[in-house]
């Protein structure tokens, strides 16, 4: 048997009975050795990977829906379906099935689907394998059709049976008729019973039952019996709902005969499962599977039908953002488009990804970037809802567009600006809109979800853009200190976003342009009064303590703490004031800490400044006092620092050969340290002469007459000294490295000769 392959996606039935997408591929029928028997291979068409490896057991129920779906069951509650993109493929792999279980081809099943015990019971009952023996189709017959009907759905070889018996005799043609003459007799009895059959008809599960029922010659007579629930007193008006009330609007003529079919039928039964059928019981639960397997691949089709017309979705397009086109029939683009997208969100993630790709490509962020700005609030919503499922599809695919719209448009008219405005801008008293808004642009500026690549950083690319083109908008509410409280409020609750995400890229830009001064302003003009602006202003300032974002309080302390000082009625802004000085102290202490030098007796310049690491002995001149100082240069001078005559020291230090001699500091009672030298000036007299000297201050060193004569002070302002005297900060750590200090004894650290 030759291999036949035709193009199919294949499912499978999920625990909530919804059919999962498991891959595109090409399909064939061949003798499988592992498995001793021919099977159904399926193997994917982008990597040739096996999809799908299905024995056809001789003895499993396959069925053939819509002339393009073969459905069957491998094992209990695990459900398989191949969707074939052509009816002859689907037809040929049919064959093959029918082939090897010896059916006729023209079956729509090929077992009967019964569990083993009924199975077994029925087997020693011969008369029961004929079909079902219906009664006449007549109206005094209708009592009698609802009692077997109802009958038989507790037993699936008899829901079988009949099913088979009412497809074969056309039989459910002939119930719409007494219908039809029930309705135009008012026999309310008739009409009752005829709601009962029907019903029962839909709980027999079987798709080609359904295709009658839903054509559009009966299904419309199908709502009409289901309006007629005994449990009622007036029956419901479906019919004149779906007929006059939910109106059909081409919004673009659809050509495709095809695809307004399916369309109007997909509406119709959804309308039935949802509205008119009642929640089915536990019962009943798995009896309307079939149908929502029918929903569900009515609706995969359409949007691959729609999809593929680029032609209609073109001129969707081209209306929709042309400037003469009227402000009726834009609503009814948007609303289409918003419906479309809506749809879309029951697909499997791949057909969801292939469908916003189109409609990226055909141009949706350009359409929506217009009427996202239109006065009209019905079109603005749609389109906003439109925004939403971009933003949670694809906001990097967002983020890209607005950069390079931006290298072609002013900043007013960026797709991103329109959406602050309209956040900032909201008109409704709920602020629903801009809630939402507030949300898409939170996700779109949240670098927790930007792409980091060996090409591009879009973190930093798209938020060095939004500072340069974006922010500028989202704060003029604040700048211009409006006195709409509204767009004052919105500001201020996306500048709290913007602070929360504790990201010092903004937290720049925001001090840069002084951001922070209309709102103190507002919160001063706001006065004693406790409302919504003043909790909102006190809030930020309060996370900004709590959080302890430095840069945010320096700047807020630095330049407005005088403003703000007489506010009294919370801490906040005095917990500002004291974060600040604590890091202060902190910092002054780290940079001129006295005994971080000397346990060193080293010299390591800041980064920022040199790389140089070399240690320096000034020798003052013996006709100078005979003394010889050492001076370890401040970590934090700039390189300006160093003495002109640095190169006649190195001189005169490589002429001196004998060692010198240290004696270790000891503090002074003033809290400083005195440092005591001793030093052999082998290059005057060879008398050693040994002399102390404190050193408190430091000063540029001079030379006098080409000598090494150097005396430099040492600028400290060291509190945390043993004793009496208490540091800025008092901290653990200081009193373990003041004992290291008198305990351990140190090498001098020497220049290289």
């Amino acid at each position: 048997m030759s291999d036949t392959r035709r193009r199919v996606k294949v499912y499978t039935l999920n625990e909530e009975r919804q059919w999962d997408d498991r891959g595109t591929g090409h399909v064939s029928s061949t003798y499988v050795e592992e498995l001793k028997g021919m099977s159904l291979l399926v193997r994917a068409e982008s990597d040739g990977s096996l999809l799908l490896e299905s024995k056809i057991n001789p003895n499993t129920a396959y069925q053939k829906q819509q002339d393009t779906l073969i459905v069957w069951s491998e094992a209990e509650n695990y459900d398989l379906a191949l969707s074939f993109q052509e009816k002859a493929g689907c037809d040929e792999i049919w064959e093959k099935i029918c082939q090897v279980q010896g059916k006729d081809p023209s079956v729509e099943v090929t077992q009967d689907l019964i569990d083993e015990s009924e199975e077994e019971r029925f087997e020693e009952m011969p008369e029961t394998s004929h079909l079902i023996d219906l009664p006449t189709c007549e109206l005094n017959k209708l009592e009698e059709i609802a009692d077997l009907v109802t009958s038989v759905l507790s037993s699936p070889i008899r829901r079988e049976k009949l099913a088979l018996a009412l497809e074969n005799e056309g039989y459910i043609k002939k119930l719409l008729q007494l219908f039809q003459a029930c309705e135009n007799l008012e026999n309310t009895e008739g009409l009752h019973h005829l709601y009962e059959i029907i019903r029962g008809i839909l709980f027999l599960n079987k798709a080609t039952l359904f295709e009658v029922m839903f054509s559009d010659e009966c299904i419309m007579d199908v709502v009409g019996c289901l309006e007629y629930d005994p449990a009622l007193a007036q029956p419901k008006r479906h019919r004149e709902f779906l007929t006059k009330t939910a109106k059909f609007k081409e919004v673009i003529p659809i050509t495709d005969s095809e695809l307004r079919q399916k369309i109007h039928q997909t509406y119709r039964v959804q309308y039935i499962q949802d509205i008119i059928l009642p929640t089915p019981s536990v019962f009943e639960e798995n009896f309307l599977s079939t149908l929502t397997s029918f929903i569900f691949f009515n609706k995969v089709e359409i949007v691959s039908m729609l999809q593929e017309d680029e032609k209609f979705l073109s001129e969707v397009f081209a209306q929709l953002t042309d400037e003469a086109t009227d402000d009726d029939k834009r609503r009814e683009l948007v609303n289409f488009f918003k419906e479309f997208c809506a749809f879309s969100q029951t697909l499997q993630p791949q057909n969801r990804d292939a469908f916003f790709k189109t409609l990226a490509k055909l141009g949706i962020l350009p359409a929506l970037e217009i009427v996202m700005g239109m006065d009209d609030l019905q079109v603005r919503s749609a389109a906003t809802d439109i925004f939403s499922y971009l933003v949670e599809f694809s906001p990097s695919m967002v983020r890209e567009f607005v950069m390079q719209e931006a290298q072609q448009s002013d900043d007013d008219i960026l797709l991103i600006n329109v959406v602050i405005e309209q956040m900032i801008c909201d008109t409704d008293p709920e602020l629903g809109g801009a809630v939402q808004l507030m949300g898409l642009l939170r996700t779109l500026i949240d670098p927790e979800n930007m792409l980091a690549t060996t090409n591009k950083t879009e973190k930093s690319e798209f938020l060095n853009f939004f500072y340069i083109h974006c922010m500028h908008v989202l704060t003029a509410p604040l700048l211009t200190n409006t006195s709409e409280d509204k767009c004052e409020t919105g500001a201020l609750r996306f500048m709290r976003r913007i602070i929360g995400l504790k990201d010092e890229f903004y937290n720049r830009y925001i001090t840069k342009g002084n951001l922070f001064e209309p709102v103190i302003n507002a919160l001063l003009d706001n006065g004693t009064r406790y409302n919504l602006l003043n909790s909102a202003v006190i809030e930020l300032f309060e996370f900004i303590r709590v959080e302890d974002i430095k840069s945010l309080t320096a700047h807020i302390v630095e330049n407005f703490y005088k403003a703000l000082e007489s506010i009294e009625y919370v801490q906040t802004f005095k917990g500002l004031k004291t974060k600040y000085e604590q890091e202060k102290d902190r910092q002054n202490q780290k940079l001129n800490s006295v005994p971080s030098i000397l346990r060193s007796n080293r010299f390591r310049r800041d980064a920022k400044a040199l790389e140089e690491d070399e240690e320096m002995w000034f020798n003052e001149d013996e006709e100078e006092e005979g003394k010889a100082v050492v001076a370890p240069v401040e970590k934090s001078k700039p390189e300006d620092d160093f003495p002109d005559s640095y190169e006649k020291f190195m001189e005169t230090k490589k002429a001196k050969e004998s060692e010198d001699k240290e004696n270790l500091p000891k503090r002074t009672s003033s809290g400083g340290f005195k440092f005591t030298f001793s030093h052999s000036a082998t290059a005057a007299n060879g008398a050693n002469s040994t002399n102390s000297k404190s050193v408190v201050a430091q000063t540029p060193p001079t030379s006098s007459n080409g000598s090494s004569s150097k005396t430099t002070n040492l600028t400290t302002s060291v509190t945390a000294t043993k004793g009496s005297l208490v540091g800025l900060v008092d901290y653990p750590d200081d009193e373990e490295e003041d004992e290291e200090e008198e305990t351990s004894p140190r090498k001098r650290p020497r220049l290289g000769s």
